[in-house]
């Protein structure tokens, strides 16, 4: 019997180290081992912020394997790393390093969403994302892009470089070293390689220019009509400001229609579950970016400024991660994106660049015309064609692997055909990034790292193949410019915004803008050049193209620049910061006339003359711009109601632009939208802008811009 005071004590002790050292349920969701986790000597304590910057900053020589000379790294008060090497390969290899050393996980699990490959470390939740990255050939893409890549030595050493620094890093870490996110989900980081940075680019590519609502439009279509689609969705705002000015450049480019670049369906399409209205991109929040040059002509110094503002969505860690580089060559600093090298935005010596997003859309979808059920046979202009098969597979965290085989077509990948509820179950999907990139763009596109001239400029942005950016450029020597760069598909006008017939190769892309004929503007007359995901140019291009383009902010900026002279670093920071609205300054003025005020009780009249005394301006602390914002919120979708019959049998549907909406308000407020179906009276825009003034419970309820 006295054993059994230490038997049990011993079963007890077992059982507890088990439970502290194995991973845990709790709901869904599984916690790491606890014993591991909360050591004081191996788990979360270690990771503390005050520590880790300390050692960051006092850390003592490091010793890098495959250096060929000096290498010296300087943080300064924002652990910002600034690199000076004696060749720019040791600086590479150094950035992986440094970069590693705070952005690990970030690297890791961002490549891993771009692999589809989050259900490694997160289990099952995370299945149909990564089933849906791979179907949509994003990782593919990737692996194309190394191919290409490894084929050119400078960009093969570039990547290799940098690949060994961050695994130098990873390689020195002990358990009790690894970052806590490691911790909490209970995985050791994974050896970088060069398609893992491709993986990260391609994050880029997918996260800025995959913006389609193809599907919606053709339901929009089939419901109303062309003439009533015309009507709600014109390609043109007179009003706004595109990126590049048509000066009679463009008089003798005549698109090439002879090229069949393989790589309207009016059914209205249902879709499983609840149905949604896509909001045009100038009704999304927190989506934007802008930049800006402006000439000596119009600075005090008479030197060039260049201003961008680079808006993606709030992420902890930021996307972006500041450095320099020093080297003999060129000395940049800027920013790039953890897990690639070089700079991608930024300054040197001589130049400075920067980027927003173009907004023009590079994906289609092509209905297949299948041959029969088993669906590996498809026909185009008659002839049959055989899919290609590729075999993927899940590794799932706790699970089986999972298996899944994706059709590729000469279209692209067929998306949804696991699912016969969803109303791209036979559509492929055409997708500019699909294409292999030049072997030799990635070197060509950093070497603006250590550009001096305009024709520098020029040489190094055709590297930017598939990401299709507004390129902005000021020089020391006094140039100012910018360039809409990228792949844009030559498609036949008039298509592209809808679900295309894959049966007709004469659907197909006819390649893709010449360089030579992409929108640029070097040295204009009014002296700034800008951009803020406006449209490129004017209809006059001779290129037909279509996309989601934000008529707002750009107006603002022309109007800032073209009044100023004498322009400062803190005028510019003035813009910047400028938070007037030309959505609520187009809107107000059409609001306050249609309102019949004699229909509001005290309360709201007090409403109504705040915000009838309101600027335009989103102050912090001022109630105008959020009672603006709900009354027109509620105003638009009180408009749109004509939508719900649709959206009820789960069919989705496209809305008009802000400005188009307000437009309509203004210039036609007996149109048959105002007009709810559902009553016995004819309503106009003035009732639905009272009812969405005065709507109990509804207020708040959206965001629209």
């Amino acid at each position: 019997m006295r054993f059994l005071p230490f038997l049990l004590s011993a079963a007890l002790t077992s059982a507890l180290l088990y439970v502290l050292g194995t991973p845990q349920k709790a709901g869904e969701q599984q916690l790491p081992p606890l014993g591991s986790f909360f050591s004081p000597f191996s788990g979360f304590w270690k990771n503390a912020e005050p520590a880790n910057r300390a050692f960051v900053l006092q850390q003592p020589k490091i010793n890098l394997k495959g250096l060929k000379g000096k290498v010296s790294v300087v943080y300064d008060d924002q652990l910002v790393p600034h690199i000076f090497a004696d060749n720019t390969k040791d600086a590479y290899i150094v950035q992986g390093y440094i970069t590693a050393q705070q952005r690990l996980w970030q690297m890791d699990i961002n490549s891993r969403q771009t692999a589809g490959r989050l259900s490694e470390v997160l289990g099952n939740r995370t299945l149909e994302m990564d089933r849906l990255m791979r179907r949509r050939g994003v990782a593919r893409a990737a692996e194309t892009d190394w191919a290409q890549w490894q084929q050119s030595e400078p960009t093969r050493t570039m990547l290799e470089a940098y690949t060994e620094g961050v695994n130098q890093y990873i390689d020195q870490l002990d358990p009790a070293d690894y970052p806590v996110e490691f911790k909490l989900l209970h995985y050791k980081p994974e050896h970088w390689a060069p398609v893992k940075t491709a993986l990260i680019i391609e994050s880029m590519i997918d996260a800025l220019n995959n913006r389609d609502d193809d599907l919606e439009s053709t339901n929009t279509l089939a419901a109303f009509g062309r003439d009533t689609f015309n009507y709600l969705f014109p390609e043109w705002f007179s009003q706004q400001k595109p990126v590049v000015a048509d000066t009679g450049q463009w008089k003798n480019i005549h698109p090439d229609f002879s090229k069949k670049l393989l790589g309207d369906q009016l059914s209205l399409h249902s879709q499983k579950g609840k149905a949604e209205r896509t909001l045009p991109s100038d009704q999304q929040p927190m989506n934007g970016s802008n930049n800006w040059a402006v000439s000596g002509t119009r600075t005090a110094s008479g030197y060039p400024i260049l201003c961008n503002d680079t808006h993606l969505p709030l992420r902890l860690p930021h996307v972006w991660f500041q450095v320099q580089i020093h080297v003999p060559n060129f000395n940049c600093y800027g920013i790039n994106v953890p897990g690639v090298p070089g700079v991608v935005i930024g300054f040197n010596e001589d130049i400075a660049w920067g980027f927003t997003n173009v907004s023009q859309d590079v994906a289609d979808w092509y209905k297949i015309d299948w041959t029969d059920a088993s669906r590996t046979t498809y026909l185009v202009d008659g002839m049959p064609h055989t899919v290609e098969d590729r075999t993927e597979v899940f590794k799932v965290k706790g699970l089986p692997d999972v298996l899944d085989t994706v059709h590729y077509t000469v279209w692209g990948p067929v998306v949804y055909d696991f699912d016969p509820g969803q109303p791209l179950y036979n559509y492929a999907y055409r997708y500019s990034t699909h294409d292999a990139p030049h072997k030799d763009g990635l070197t060509h596109f950093f070497s603006i790292n250590g550009g001096k001239t305009y024709q520098d400029y020029r040489d190094a942005i055709p590297g930017l193949d598939c990401l299709s950016q507004n390129v902005v450029y000021a020089s020391k020597s006094g140039d100012i410019a910018i360039t809409v760069q990228g792949n844009f598909p030559i498609r036949n006008p008039g298509t592209g915004e809808f679900l295309q017939d894959g049966s007709l190769s004469e659907n197909a892309w006819h390649g893709y803008v010449p360089e030579s004929d992409l929108p640029s503007m070097k040295n204009p007359s009014r002296g700034f050049v800008f951009s803020a995901n406006q449209h490129s140019t004017s209809p006059t291009y001779p290129y037909y193209y279509t996309g989601h383009f934000d008529a707002s902010r750009a107006r603002r900026i022309y109007d800032r620049l073209e009044s100023m002279q004498h322009v400062t670093i803190d005028s510019m920071k003035a813009i910047q910061m400028d938070n007037f609205s030309y959505r609520a300054g187009d809107a107000l003025p059409v609001l306050l006339r249609l309102i019949d005020r004699n229909k509001l009780d005290e309360k709201e009249k007090t409403y109504l003359e705040t915000i009838a005394a309101w600027d335009g301006k989103y102050v912090r602390g001022t109630t105008a711009p959020a009672l603006f914002d709900m009354w027109f919120d509620s105003t638009y979708y009180k408009t749109w109601d004509e939508m719900d019959a649709y959206l009820d049998k789960g069919i989705s549907m496209s809305l008009p632009n802000a400005w188009r909406f307000t437009e309509i308000m203004d210039k036609d407020p007996q149109s048959v939208f105002f007009d709810h179906p559902n009553t016995r009276a004819t309503e106009t825009a003035a009732d639905i802008v009272l009812e969405g003034f005065s709507c109990d419970g509804c207020t708040g309820q959206y965001y629209v811009g």
